[in-house]
C-alpha cells in the first residue's frame, strides 16, 4: 500500500497491522478516525500528533527519546502529542 495516497482509515487500519505507532500533522481527520477504531475495540497502536510549528529538530529528539525509553505496546489506543506535554 501507498500509504502517502491512502485515505486515513486505510493508514490506521495499516498501522494496526503492522503494529507501527503513526506521526502525523493531520489534527483534523486522522485523530478523530484513530479515536473511532478505540471505540470500535479495534487494535490502534497509538498516533502522535506533530504541531506544524514544531521545529524538525525537536520532533526528531521527541521520537528519538519515544523510542529509546517506551516500551512495546505503551501507546496502544492512545492519541498523544509532541512535543509531549
Amino acid at each position: 500500500m501507498r500509504v502517502g495516497h491512502a485515505d486515513d482509515p486505510s493508514v490506521l487500519a495499516w498501522a494496526a497491522s503492522e503494529r507501527r505507532v503513526l506521526l502525523t500533522h493531520d489534527a483534523s481527520t486522522l485523530i478523530g478516525y484513530a479515536y473511532e477504531r478505540v471505540r470500535q475495540g479495534l487494535p490502534m497502536p497509538g498516533v502522535f500528533e506533530v504541531r506544524q510549528e514544531v521545529a524538525i529538530g525537536v520532533a526528531i529528539e521527541e521520537v528519538l527519546m519515544l523510542a529509546e525509553c517506551s516500551i512495546e505496546g505503551e501507546w496502544e489506543g492512545r492519541v498523544s502529542y509532541l512535543p509531549l506535554r
